[in-house]
């Protein structure tokens, strides 16, 4: 008899290897602090890089055909992030070290793969090829950060198929990146054949970043080959819930210049020939606009396989926000960090499921901005032009409404929704 669990999971980091990245960026650590955030899954990321290797190989042990970190209760899946001839970023998975390495020998005569700064390699190799070499070991791959502008596959194409040529029928998922989430990519027809990843993409292995975005997904054990099942969702394998900020915190999300993230309309972005009309710097096609494009939907579709999407905003941003405190990492916020988690086990546990009376119990400020979040009472100044965006805290359904009257023409490029479900809600 099947005993399916629910796994909480990360799915795209990074290692010391790849460009700024935190030297903290090490297994060990990253196990450590993925207990603490409430997440029993990571990859390993940069996985074709051969000192990253090495570190992995003395750092996990094999178990029950998981790869468990030494010392902790941590799992790990073997993968990592590659820039293809076309700087499309592609998300990759593998079975265990002798795929990694066959895979390593395949893609040499493409670039370099080792060394610092070479983490995420950037191959002389396209998209159909690079799926057409995973999948011949046993792999799974697909587009990283589908919708952001440079290294993705709707900035540089106008369909995965397009990107993937004849290996197109073995994508199975998509990652949505931060400036997006199913709302949005599901305006696409064509993502309706494809499972959504929420990841961090984290350069740091502190809770702030990692876990910012994952997946709730319903297998039997943490590994690959569970997790090739929930992505074809065979025998009862599933995501059951993404979990990701709000696109409109990502820092592409709007159309707006790089230089002084002046907000712009598509049309207005046009006229101007891309050009910011104050700073002139170049303006950037936000994420929002790309997929208005791109839409076949006019309003909100999903497939009935698609599972709920989480809205989340990392607990130290809560807690700076509550104090008055503009770093996430002063010792006052990571001090009630602490606290909290200490008493309620996890930071997923604080933000979606531990009662809000026992969290005021430590601070009932804190708690009221985790109770505000929870019904959906944020607002959002959007991010654009590599800038991120700004959530704004309200306390009741009142002050939300009157701060958005207040606020109109300064904040998001989209409507904001209304009260969100709670992970408990979700079920």
């Amino acid at each position: 008899m099947q005993n399916l669990k629910f796994f909480d999971c990360d799915l795209h980091i990074h290692s010391p290897y790849a460009g700024g990245v935190s030297k903290n960026m090490l297994i060990p650590i990253l196990a450590d602090q993925a207990r603490l955030k409430g997440l029993k899954l990571l990859n390993t990321g940069d996985i074709l890089c051969k000192e990253w290797i090495n570190h992995a190989e003395h750092s996990l042990t094999k178990k029950n055909h998981c790869f468990l970190a030494e010392g902790f209760d941590t799992y790990f899946i073997l993968g990592g992030e590659i820039n293809d001839i076309n700087n499309v970023h592609h998300l990759f998975f593998l079975e265990d070290f002798d795929k990694v390495n066959q895979l390593r020998d395949s893609l040499s005569q493409y670039g370099r793969l080792d060394g610092k700064g070479f983490g995420r390699p950037t191959l002389k190799i396209s998209g159909e090829k690079l799926a057409e070499k995973i999948v011949e070991l046993n792999g799974l791959i697909g587009p990283s950060h589908a919708f952001t502008p440079y290294f993705s596959v709707y900035s540089h194409f106008n369909s995965v198929k397009e990107c993937y040529g004849k290996m197109a029928n073995e994508i199975k998922f998509i990652e949505l990146g931060l400036s997006a989430d199913s709302y949005f990519a599901d305006l696409i027809q064509e993502n309706h054949n494809y499972e959504f990843l929420t990841c961090s993409d984290s350069h740091s292995p502190w809770p702030v970043r990692l876990g910012r975005e994952f997946i709730r997904a319903k297998m039997e054990k943490p590994n690959f080959a569970e997790l090739k099942k929930v992505l074809r969702r065979e025998d009862g394998r599933h995501i059951a819930m993404n979990v990701g900020v709000d696109p409109r915190e990502g820092k592409y999300h709007c159309t707006a210049c790089e230089g002084c993230q002046e907000k712009y309309s598509l049309k207005d972005a046009i006229s101007l020939n891309w050009k910011c009309k104050s700073c002139k710097g170049p303006i950037k096609k936000g994420v929002i606009d790309r997929i208005l494009e791109l839409a076949n939907f006019g309003e909100e579709i999903h497939p009935e396989t698609r599972p709920p999407y989480l809205h989340s905003i990392p607990l130290a941003e809560l807690i700076s926000i509550a104090k008055d405190v503009k770093q996430t990492n002063s010792k006052k916020v990571q001090g009630l960090w602490m606290q909290l988690v200490e008493k309620f086990k996890s930071e997923i546990n604080i933000l979606v499921d531990s009662p809000i009376e026992q969290i005021a119990e430590i601070d009932g400020e804190i708690a009221k901005n985790i109770l505000a979040f929870r019904n959906g009472y944020v607002l959002y100044i959007a991010g654009g032009g590599g800038n991120y965006g700004k959530p704004i805290i309200c306390k009741d359904k009142e002050d939300f409404e009157k701060t958005k009257i207040a606020m109109k023409g300064i904040l998001d490029c989209n409507s904001s929704k209304e009260k969100q479900k709670t992970l408990a809600e979700f079920g």
